[in-house]
């Protein structure tokens, strides 16, 4: 008996992790059986029945920090830290009431922090693919999944996104749950979205959102005066490569002449304050959820994550509560830039995807800001290194404007026109 067009999908899906992904590592584990019986079950509908949702039959992977009911979720760790969820997160019974296929679990670094995974960049193996949500951007690029979550506390989804040339989107704090997905630290986390169209992301964030409105309509383009961009120039002078500098130069000369104003800020005061600020949120939160293993199991800890939970545990409470002030003022300072702009323009990452020789997932500096203050932000792919690894831009919105940020990014990229795909 003939498969049907949603089993086919799924099954290329598989047949594309059977073929790569000995090389490229994305996955821990694949539900071959559960995604084949969903995706006859769908096809099984009569042709002129009702969708399930506006996710019908895609095929989607899911970073393993989410709870899949009955399958483990490793967090990247050691064996103490695992569970078997009896339900799934709110996120994961979002998308499967909306018709999605989960896949299975992709890559995460260990606990979603700074120890490098196992996976490998699509575009070039000798290459990381970024971090902390490795697997799950991989698994897009190489077109072993059509959807993938992730979540960002720094720079988690934006990052590997443009490492591997893919759309990575995460809302404005809050707007998705992250109740059933393993902490890095509550007051940061974000859910993240893999894709390789904004329509994509925008179509799923609207349905882990509750935001049907987020999809931007097909029709719509520029509103009736032109998008402003703020482009942060001296900070990315300070911190892009000379080659990351000039691409986002050209992006903005193409924008200008697509109609947008573009125009060179200056950041706020506390934009170098809220690194160190949100660093400190970080290890106190951190080393809060993980104290109940830690002094047991230290040593089975990767060195950044360990690190990380030994420099939270002594910082004292007066000195946390006054880290998230200052993350709440920045906030409210960057208030008269978005006053002024609709979104801000800038790298997502200071150098492409960094060699697997470095040991580093990338460095998260220009993510950093947006996610310690819960802003809405967006990774869009826009060219190719002469190294033929992929080049991106990053947007950010101000706080609440995602349905926003989507559609401006919709225009972005519709005069980008990027096209290109790993070729394995």
């Amino acid at each position: 008996m003939p498969s049907g067009p949603i089993r086919s999908a799924v099954d290329a899906c598989l047949e594309k992790i059977d073929r790569h992904d000995g090389k490229v590592q994305a996955w821990v584990s694949v539900d071959r059986s559960g995604a084949g019986r969903t995706a006859d079950a769908l096809d099984g509908k009569t042709p002129s029945g009702p969708r399930a949702g506006p996710l019908h039959g895609v095929p989607v992977g899911l970073k393993d920090i989410f709870d899949v009911a009955g399958m483990i979720t490793t967090s990247g760790a050691r064996p103490f830290a695992h569970r078997r969820p009896e339900r799934d997160a709110p996120v994961v019974a979002a998308l499967r009431a909306a018709g999605a296929i989960i896949l299975g679990k992709t890559v995460t670094t260990e606990f979603a922090f700074a120890d490098p995974s196992i996976t490998r960049n699509p575009w070039n193996l000798a290459h990381t693919p970024g971090g902390s949500s490795s697997g799950s951007a991989a698994a897009v690029a190489a077109g072993m999944a059509q959807i993938a979550l992730g979540s960002q506390t720094i720079g988690s989804t934006i990052r590997p996104a443009a490492y591997c040339g893919i759309v990575g989107f995460k809302g404005t704090y809050g707007r998705i749950s992250t109740e059933g997905v393993t902490p890095l630290s509550w007051s940061l986390d974000h859910v993240g979205i893999f894709s390789r169209s904004v329509d994509d992301a925008a179509c799923v964030y609207s349905v882990l959102a509750g935001e049907p409105g987020a999809v931007p309509p097909p029709e719509r383009v520029q509103a009736a005066r032109p998008i402003r961009f703020a482009v942060p120039r001296a900070w990315i002078e300070e911190t892009g490569s000379p080659e990351v500098r000039a691409h986002l130069s050209e992006i903005g000369s193409l924008f200008s002449q697509a109609g947008a104003t573009v125009e060179d800020v200056v950041l706020p005061a506390g934009t170098a304050q809220i690194q160190l600020d949100g660093r400190l949120v970080l290890r106190v939160e951190a080393a809060a959820y993980h104290s109940r293993w830690f002094s047991e199991h230290a040593p089975e800890y990767g060195p950044r994550i360990r690190e990380l939970v030994e420099s939270g545990l002594g910082v004292a409470a007066i000195t946390y509560i006054k880290a998230h002030e200052a993350r709440y003022q920045f906030r409210r300072d960057m208030g008269a830039i978005f006053d002024a702009y609709d979104a801000l323009l800038l790298p997502p990452a200071p150098t492409p995807a960094p060699p697997l020789s470095e040991n580093t997932t990338g460095d998260p500096v220009l993510c950093a800001p947006w996610s310690f203050a819960g802003f809405p932000a967006i990774a869009l792919p826009s060219g190719m290194t002469h190294g033929g690894l992929p080049l991106s831009i990053q947007l950010v919105g101000p706080i609440a404007a995602d349905a926003r940020l989507l559609e401006i990014a919709r225009w972005c990229e519709s005069r980008l026109g990027f096209t290109g795909a790993p070729s394995r």
